[in-house]
């Protein structure tokens, strides 16, 4: 009865239907399959890959580099046609010397009118003694007019010669108020003569820093990217020339929500490298997404309607890559990995 049960088909299938539930057991790392370490083959390789555009407009008269060069901070990358740009600091600087000569101009003015002012005043004193000596001779008109000595006259005279002395006094006092008003009108002009310098000086800058960014200088070290810009192309501010990739590279892995009760930073990575024969380099998890990937999509999901399918959501973690490993300096961003952490191990 048994061997018509245990048929070697029936064995076989059985076996089958064994070994089918145990691979979904470890797959989905149930028991007795469970395990402390979380993989997911959803990770990449990252690094800070700088686009670089011009901010002048011309044409490109030099690129002396070629794609993928290795490249230093302060390289010379691209050089658009800086005549132009020449003759506009030439320009400013033209007009910042004529208002620094305005300028030198109103303080020479302001001597001057400070001369003046002295001139008036030493008028006026010339005056008080033109009158004085007029109403000394006026004086004794009238009293030799009042004895009868001389004629009613020559006392009209000195009169007159009197008056004429008072007018030049105050002619004299006017003068020197109008040369001490000058004086503050030279000075009240001043701000503005300074305030057009000050432009000029900024118009130079300026002109200055256009003039220098005629030359497109690589950021910081690293390698170039394929060199879009070719000599003889017009561009004009924001066109994409080339991009500089640094060193520096992390990995983004992306795990299921379910995945990352009791990941800690800090817990040890094994990063298997696609590109690099899965050669396996050490890493460290660093910090974690403050929000699903979803949330940062550009269209988000709507759940609030129609039927409802739960689906596990990823979360980044960014992972740092352990110095001095033998391959570290091959990796590139947009590299595909397959990331591992024990779980189980104590961060501190």
């Amino acid at each position: 009865m048994l061997k018509k049960i245990f048929t070697p088909v029936t064995l076989l299938v059985i076996l089958g239907a064994l070994i089918g539930t145990s691979l979904v057991l470890y797959a989905w790392r149930l028991p007795p399959f469970t395990s402390s370490v979380e993989m997911t083959d959803n990770a990449y390789v990252r690094g800070y890959v700088t686009t670089l555009s011009p901010q002048v407009s011309g044409y490109v008269v030099e690129i002396p580099v070629q794609d993928y060069q290795k490249v230093e901070k302060g390289q010379l990358l691209a050089r658009i046609d800086d005549r132009i740009y020449r003759q506009k600091l030439a320009q400013a600087e033209a007009a910042l010397a004529t208002q620094k000569a305005a300028l030198n101009n109103s303080h020479q003015q302001e001597v001057a009118a400070q001369a003046g002012i002295a001139s008036s005043e030493a008028s006026v004193d010339a005056a008080a003694a033109d009158l004085q000596q007029a109403q000394s001779q006026s004086d004794r008109q009238n009293s030799l007019t009042r004895s009868g000595v001389v004629a009613t006259s020559a006392q009209e005279q000195a009169q007159a010669s009197l008056d004429r002395a008072r007018a030049g006094m105050a002619q004299a006092k006017a003068g020197v108020e109008v040369a001490r008003q000058d004086l503050q009108t030279i000075i009240v002009n001043r701000g503005s003569l300074e305030a057009a310098v000050a432009n000029a000086e900024a118009q130079v800058e300026l002109a200055r820093i256009d003039l220098s960014n005629t030359e497109i200088r690589a950021p910081r070290d690293g390698k170039l990217g394929e060199v879009g810009a070719r000599v003889g192309q017009f561009v004009s501010a924001g066109t994409q020339l080339m991009a500089v990739v640094p060193s520096d590279v992390w990995v983004i892995a992306n795990f299921k929500e379910t995945q990352l009760a009791g990941m800690q930073v800090g817990q040890p990575v094994d990063i298997r490298v696609d590109a690099l024969d899965r050669r396996i380099l050490k890493g460290k998890v660093e910090r974690f997404s403050p929000a699903a990937g979803s949330e940062f999509s550009v269209i988000k999901p709507d759940n609030a309607s129609g039927n409802f399918v739960k689906i596990a959501q990823r979360m980044g973690v960014r992972i740092s890559i352990d110095p001095e490993q033998d391959v570290s300096d091959l990796l590139s961003p947009g590299m595909s990995v397959v990331v591992e952490i024990d779980k189980a191990v104590d961060p501190a």
